[in-house]
């Protein structure tokens, strides 16, 4: 699922039935850096989108924490991310360690940030939104 589909996500039930009303939450912090959240499945999606370093990492911070306290599950739809640094990599390390983290289609910044530290083989990486919600 793209950042787009995110802005108004279709949310089915886990037995594919009706519609479900979305649960969403958006937030922004300075410099471009957002969240958008919103319920589907079984899990709590944080759609994040910017730049993600120290001055920006707060607003994710806060609804990753949210996410891990409203459901065991959590996906980040990282498509949106075009920067992160050490910020953005400690703050998945802390979430994995309260929730069953899954981080979603990771442009290739991230991808080689996460491959370059050995971070993917600890955090669940899927291709796709679909996927992680699966997963």
């Amino acid at each position: 699922m793209s950042l787009d589909e995110a802005v108004t996500p279709r949310h089915t039930n886990a037995g594919g039935g009706g519609e479900q009303s979305p649960d969403r939450v958006d937030e922004y912090a300075p410099g471009g850096a957002g969240v958008i959240q919103y319920e589907w499945r079984d899990a709590w999606v944080v759609a994040a989108h910017g730049p993600y370093d120290m001055q920006s990492i707060k607003v994710l911070a806060n609804a990753l924490d949210t996410a891990a306290r409203k459901r065991p599950k959590v996906v980040l739809d990282a498509s949106g991310i075009d920067f992160a640094d050490s910020a953005l990599l400690n703050l998945l390390i802390l979430t994995h360690q309260t929730a069953a983290l899954r981080v979603a289609a990771p442009p290739r910044q991230l991808r080689r940030l996460l491959e370059l530290t050995g971070t993917d083989t600890v955090l669940e990486v899927r291709e796709t939104v679909e996927e992680a919600v699966a997963a």
